[in-house]
């Protein structure tokens, strides 16, 4: 379960607080795959970073239970002075893994980014970011997996082989879905959280929280 608790997100303005979330209070189930909806501004990434810990409310708490990726689909969180495989290296001691080869090789190959694994991320290009970050997720097995728009990058090949390895790993987790996309949303997740005038409104049935947002906006 993932548990917001009087949570508020804001950020200092010339006109003071700009709320995104004010004293939501929230159970996200872990048995279920999540949409989370809302007009652009409204909170999306925000939240979602939120709950992969890599951003804190400014009030209240968030707590889950089981392993949380963080925010795929962005390759924010990659050290551009740090070559590939050294990132790979600091976020698997992250995970508490020690120095792993077999780790290092599967990234390396499945990003298909060859020899560039040497250099500093901040030669890569945007593409090849993607592609670096969305292989180190397939490295790890968590309970659920954060999507902010999902879509896999890259050429036919790569599609089908990321397309295929997140197959896999669904199999087994659920997803949480930030996305435009409302065919993308039935098709991948069964509840939906709709973001809306700085509170969270949760359907327990995905296709009424589309036809939810499509009324409002």
């Amino acid at each position: 379960m993932i548990t917001l608790t009087n949570v508020s997100k804001y950020y200092p303005s010339k006109l003071g607080r700009r709320y995104v979330l004010e004293d939501v209070s929230l159970e996200i189930p872990t048995d279920k795959n999540v949409a989370i909806l809302g007009p652009n501004g409204a909170g999306k990434s925000t939240l979602l970073r939120m709950i992969a810990g890599v951003d804190e409310p400014s009030k209240g708490k968030i707590t889950s239970t089981g392993a949380l990726s963080w925010s795929l689909g962005l390759s924010s969180g990659l050290q551009g002075s740090m070559t590939g495989r050294e990132n790979t290296r600091f976020v698997a001691r992250i995970q508490g893994i020690k120095k792993n080869k077999e780790l290092e090789a599967f990234v390396k190959d499945f990003s298909g980014i060859n020899d560039a694994f040497e250099l500093p991320i901040k030669t890569y290009s945007s593409g090849m970011r993607s592609r670096l970050m969305f292989a180190l997720s397939m490295a790890f097995e968590f309970d659920f997996y954060l999507f902010d728009e999902l879509g896999a990058v890259g050429d036919k090949n790569f599609k089908e082989k990321s397309e295929k390895a997140l197959k896999e790993r669904l199999d087994k987790s659920k997803i949480i879905l930030v996305s435009h996309s409302m065919a993308s949303l039935k098709k991948q997740c069964d509840i939906g959280l709709l973001i809306h005038n700085k509170k969270i409104i949760k359907f327990d049935d995905v296709n009424d929280a589309i036809k939810e947002y499509e009324r409002l906006y």
